[in-house]
């Protein structure tokens, strides 16, 4: 990778590690292994764009690359190129990687040897945001994981969108639009989601296994209001006045000030 002012960086990523490339790094990915490399990338604008090092060379003629590298033009002109290359390219020779490139990198972040920030009876979540990666200014992510036992309570963010990988397990998710509909989707492994900002939404595990999201916010530190810590802000009579019933009528809701990410689920799939 090589960033604004020639800083220059290479690294080595395997699973449960993450990268960072901030807006216009020349950077390149090749795969070190036997087997074929997933990575799920996910990008800070709506619309990314970008420019191959071949197609950038393309729009030069080769008088004004000559130039560039103190070299007669005719030396130029033996590289095929264009403006239009495509992303992926078959390799050439066996990668040569420097003994260096196993040092820690600010662009590198080992999110799965993390403790859990945020740890429950039913499961937990990782997090990869600015507080603990810096090269994190527009973007966060959750490496979160519920238990049979558990579900991610109805919730919103007030400010972010959220955008969400399946990589493990099958889960159910109820969405509200501001229409008065409710959407509930089933997802399992290699399934992706998209919430917009404020919608109410909540996760349930379908099946006999773990769910493991990767959740990505377009903020570095997104927020969350609970339904639960809703219940407690709210007074027992605008509550009754909310549903329509007397305050004796209103469940015992719990008295919560934090709202949890993850509750027990107490009761079976409805």
């Amino acid at each position: 990778m090589l960033d604004n002012a020639d800083v220059f960086a290479a690294f080595t990523l395997g699973a449960g590690e993450m990268f960072h490339v901030e807006s216009g790094s020349l950077h390149h990915i090749e795969n070190l292994g036997e087997a074929a490399a997933e990575l799920i990338v996910v990008f800070s604008d709506p619309a990314p764009v970008d420019f191959s090092l071949r197609a950038s060379f393309g729009a030069m003629s080769d008088a004004v690359l000559g130039n560039a590298y103190g070299l007669p033009a005719a030396d130029l002109a033996r590289l095929p190129r264009d403006t239009g290359s495509p992303d992926l390219v078959r390799g050439r020779g066996a990668p040569v990687v420097p003994d260096t490139a196993g040092f820690p990198d600010p662009h590198k972040f080992s999110l799965e040897a993390q403790q859990p920030a945020l740890d429950y009876p039913f499961g937990n979540a990782r997090l990869a945001r600015v507080q603990a990666w810096p090269a994190l200014r527009r973007l966060s992510m959750y490496s979160l994981r519920i238990e049979t036992s558990g579900m991610r309570e109805p919730h919103w963010h007030p400010e972010t969108a959220e955008l969400g990988y399946v990589h493990e397990g099958r889960a159910r998710m109820s969405v509200l639009d501001p229409d008065g509909k409710v959407d509930t989707y089933y997802l399992e492994a290699g399934d992706a989601y998209f919430i917009p900002r404020a919608y109410p939404h909540q996760i349930e595990v379908v099946g006999d296994e773990e769910i493991h999201f990767l959740v990505f916010f377009d903020q570095p530190t997104p927020g969350d209001i609970g339904y639960r810590a809703s219940a407690s802000a709210l007074p027992a009579r605008v509550l009754a006045s909310v549903f329509g019933v007397s305050e004796g009528e209103l469940p015992k809701f719990p008295f919560t000030p934090v709202d949890p990410l993850i509750v027990e689920r107490r009761n079976p799939l409805d």
